[in-house]
């Protein structure tokens, strides 16, 4: 229970993403009241991560000007596989962590109730509510990022595998005996058309001098070839570094084009910081090419469209479903 004089009624949503923690306070009406971002740090451990977020959340209840006992819940938004009954982060590939327990974490460190979900599936739920898929019955999500990370909000809901998220779009095999992905299997479609992939090809390109632009801004450094970058290595001329990121986004249409054949959406958002920086690239190549390859029933039965909450989708997705199982429960 909140202390005397205290009232709950905020929410926090967090995304926890590759390299980055962001946290951002809600009020009833879901609007932001504060936030804190830090970087993930994921070389720490499933435990310091976990301690991290704490100390996010608090950071960005200071910033609200807010107590943790005026929380009525908190949402996360986690990339991976998750055993949703427990909060779980079965795995995370990209920051080596297996069986992190988020939600024990929080709710011992908070005392409200805490919703766990996969980051895609935060953002695309918050796009549903409140941004591009408003009232659609059926909305996919592709985030493409340090992975590729899919979701789907159908007739309100979140699609759920048997034992927690699924939609991992990013595992699709798209390339026979292709790349190592850091799921461990080959030619995934994030091996080959995430930004880390993108950006270890571009790195390739600028050291045969195929990307002058990107090579004086940048060097070969993996680290500082990031999205906004390769849009202005774009918008410079750089024709090597186009023609790589039009060939990953057209390998993602081929992806949602199996999608769209398996659910008949109404609409696929394409989210994350790369299309931030490229919306009308990515748009235009995921569209064509899952046109392309879609049945010719459905060919004109879906639009693609950038995601238009930017970098507070999967936070606010995040605190929004919080409130929408802490509801739930309540009518039960």
């Amino acid at each position: 229970m909140a202390k005397k004089g205290y009232e709950k009624k905020y929410w926090v949503g967090v995304d926890l993403g590759g390299t980055k923690l962001l946290g951002i306070v809600f009020d009833k009406d879901f609007e932001s009241q504060g936030q804190e971002r830090i970087k993930t740090k994921a070389q720490g451990g499933k435990q310091a991560g976990v301690e991290r977020m704490i100390a996010l959340i608090r950071a960005a209840m200071e910033k609200a000007n807010l107590k943790p006992e005026q929380l009525l819940g908190i949402g996360v938004g986690c990339p991976g596989p998750l055993a949703l009954d427990t909060g779980v982060i079965l795995e995370m590939p990209n920051l080596g962590w297996k069986n992190t327990p988020v939600r024990e974490g929080l709710e011992k460190a908070f005392n409200c109730p805490v919703a766990v979900l996969n980051d895609v599936d935060a953002g695309i739920y918050g796009e549903w509510r409140f941004g591009a898929a408003m009232d659609a019955r059926c909305a996919i999500g592709v985030f493409p990022g340090t992975g590729i990370g899919g979701g789907c909000v159908y007739q309100g809901d979140v699609i759920l595998g048997k034992n927690g998220s699924c939609m991992e779009i990013g595992h699709i095999p798209v390339v026979e005996n292709g790349p190592l992905c850091g799921c461990g299997q080959r030619g995934c479609l994030e091996a080959v058309a995430s930004r880390l992939a993108i950006s270890a090809a571009v790195a390739v390109a600028a050291y045969r001098g195929e990307a002058p632009h990107l090579l004086s801004a940048a060097g070969t450094d993996l680290s500082n070839i990031r999205s906004a970058l390769l849009a202005a290595s774009i918008k410079a001329g750089d024709t090597a570094v186009e023609k790589i990121v039009r060939d990953a986004a057209r390998r993602i249409g081929w992806a949602c084009a199996g999608v769209v054949n398996l659910l008949a959406p109404d609409i696929i958002v394409l989210g994350g910081g790369l299309v931030e920086a490229l919306p009308k690239l990515f748009q235009q190549e995921v569209e064509k090419a899952a046109r392309d390859r879609v049945m010719p029933a459905y060919r004109e039965s879906f639009r693609v469209v950038p995601a238009k909450l930017g970098d507070d989708a999967t936070a606010l997705g995040a605190a929004a479903w919080a409130g929408h199982v802490l509801r739930r429960s309540v009518r039960k």
